[in-house]
């Protein structure tokens, strides 16, 4: 077993997969590609978690990794596990930024890297993704208190969003092309860049949207904050792992689309988005939206150019 440390967007959609085909399960591994040879001469598996990414990956009160994309990572781990027919695998966490994440995976320090990434053609130059796990689309944090309802609204003002995010490239782009004027703010992670808006350093943050909910719901005084706006991008989130390494990753998928076809992945997201979580003990009450639930009727890791 898999041990625990202590401490309307359009999509093209692809052929149904064989659910059939996803139950039988692979073959055990006799020749694995690097990162399985590193797990299993080392019986543990490196994953990166996120600081405040709520609820996908973040710390709790109890200052342990937790999260929706953390539980399917342990889903995935366990899969490994079983094709390198291991008696166990233990999990060790290793905090990332927005900023150093990709470079974590990249270099080898973690094997996968399990939080609110964007798979993107210009990610994909580096690293690899597994099948997303959340399909969403960056708008704006604000305080109750402001009229601002649309990135229109944001002109001459300042904007907020966290270093290395497709979210910041964004609204950087829509900026020039809008000549809007903006005030372009960068923070170290998302939990500043809440408090900028908080603190009024910054009209707003621009964000992936259930990121934004999930900051509000796990601040003290979420009446304080809102979210608004018109979708600026999509934003397809998945599991990273390291590139050209496909027994790696056929074992992933694998596992990923079995998940979904099963639909021990809706259980898994209804827990984390229907029900209430650390560390405030509330629900974000965010049933899965058809952008997501359109993907998965066909799960595969190929996705739109965002």
């Amino acid at each position: 077993m898999l041990k625990k440390p202590r401490a309307r967007a359009k999509w093209r959609l692809l052929p149904l997969i064989c659910v059939g085909t996803l139950l039988v399960g692979l073959t055990p591994l006799a020749n694995a590609g690097p990162t399985l040879d590193k797990i299993r001469q080392s019986g543990k598996i490196v994953l990166g978690h996120r600081e405040s990414s709520v609820p996908f990956s973040y710390m709790d009160g109890n200052k342990r990794p937790v999260g929706y994309a953390l539980d399917l990572c342990l889903k995935l781990a366990e899969a490994v596990r079983k094709q390198l027919d291991l008696k166990s695998l233990t999990p060790e966490y290793v905090m990332v930024t927005p900023s150093n994440r990709i470079t974590m995976v990249a270099e080898g320090k973690i094997d996968l890297e399990c939080g609110s990434t964007t798979n993107n053609a210009e990610r994909r130059e580096t690293v690899a993704f597994t099948v997303p796990h959340y399909i969403t689309g960056a708008r704006y944090m604000v305080r109750s208190d402001s009229r601002i309802t649309d990135i229109v609204g944001f002109e001459n003002k300042r904007m907020v969003s966290t270093k290395g995010t497709t979210p910041l490239k964004a609204v950087a782009r829509a900026n020039r092309e809008r000549g809007l004027n903006m005030v372009l703010q960068e923070a170290p992670d998302h939990a500043r860049a809440m408090e900028m808006v908080e603190k009024n350093e910054s009209d707003g943050f621009v964000m992936d949207d259930v990121l934004l909910y999930g900051l509000i719901a796990s601040n003290p005084h979420p009446e304080k904050l809102k979210v608004v706006g018109k979708f600026l991008t999509v934003e397809p989130l998945a599991i990273m792992l390291p590139k050209n390494d496909p027994e790696f990753k056929s074992i992933l998928d694998h596992e990923m689309k079995r998940l979904i076809v099963t639909r021990e992945a809706n259980a898994i997201y209804d827990q984390w988005f229907m029900q209430p979580i650390a560390p405030r003990n509330t629900s974000l009450n965010l049933p899965m939206n058809y952008l997501l639930r359109d993907f998965w009727k066909y799960p595969t890791d190929q996705v739109p150019a965002v």
